[in-house]
């Protein structure tokens, strides 16, 4: 994919969830010029995907527009290309007839993009509105929106609702994603509702995986959700430190190292300590 092609995917990405927004802002939020910007607008009205407004633009869903005003829109684009480095590593480890649940993760939300050109047969269940609406744009996957009070922040369901429906689950695989990840200890979470999700999703489902880049290691916030034990498989990219994998290496983890968004080769180290580990490299 081209600079120009990512740019106008992130910017369609920006509008899916913030349904509208003017240039200015879209171009501090992409870290380019205004008439980048433009002619961005530009290429992706002639495409049919956005409608251009006065001073701005709107996705051309424009029915759907404001459903996604959220903090969520901050994360969206940071480390966008490891997050769909890791999304297309974890496409490869999903198959037919399973039953897989996805967390409201902005990791997720790329997993989502990705997996729309699968083919029929997978079933996927999920608390956050974005990742649902999502997976069903394909019309091919059974999507299951599990329900419960809305969190405006995260654009997910928590609370007792979603929790007695989780109860009464069961998933093949379940992935999530972390605000961070100290190997040795589990993930961490800022929001209560959101991590006592993670957890029931993580205690009814048979493999869990982990979609962390290398910006999410050695990070803590304000409570643990998910502990090593819970874990079975982190999906990382080629920056994560050595010394992390070591760690996994330990505790006994299967690694995958999605290797794709830069091409080139590793240092001889990391190559090493991936051996040492048993890594796979995709």
């Amino acid at each position: 994919m081209s600079a120009m092609d990512r740019r106008d995917e992130w910017l369609l990405d920006l509008l899916r969830v913030r349904g509208a927004e003017d240039y200015d802002t879209l171009a501090q939020s992409l870290g380019v010029s205004v008439m980048t910007v433009r002619r961005a607008v530009n290429r992706l009205a002639e495409r049919g995907l956005v409608i251009k407004t006065l001073g701005g633009a709107q996705l051309a869903e424009g029915a759907s527009s404001g459903l996604y005003e959220s903090d969520l829109a901050s994360r969206l684009t940071e480390h966008r290309e490891e997050k769909r480095a890791l999304a297309c590593a974890m496409r490869a480890q999903l198959r037919r007839g399973e039953t897989i649940f996805l967390d409201g993760s902005t990791t997720c939300l790329e997993l989502a993009v990705v997996l729309r050109d699968v083919g029929p047969g997978y079933s996927f269940l999920t608390n956050s509105v974005v990742v649902g609406r999502e997976l069903g744009r394909s019309r091919q996957h059974a999507v299951t929106m599990l329900g419960g009070q809305f969190d405006p922040a995260s654009l997910c369901c928590v609370g007792p609702l979603c929790e007695e429906a989780l109860n009464r689950m069961h998933f093949d695989k379940a992935v999530f994603s972390t605000k961070g990840f100290v190997p040795g200890e589990g993930t961490y979470e800022s929001a209560a509702p959101l991590f006592r999700i993670k957890q029931m999703a993580a205690r009814r489902s048979d493999k869990v995986f982990l979609l962390a880049d290398h910006s999410k290691f050695g990070r803590r916030a304000l409570c643990r959700a998910l502990d090593m034990d819970d874990i079975d498989v982190v999906v990382t990219d080629r920056a994560t430190p050595v010394e992390a994998l070591r760690v996994l290496e330990q505790a006994g983890k299967e690694v995958i190292v999605a290797d794709g968004i830069g091409g080139g080769q590793k240092p001889e180290i990391i190559r090493s300590a991936e051996r040492r580990a048993g890594v796979h490299r995709l």
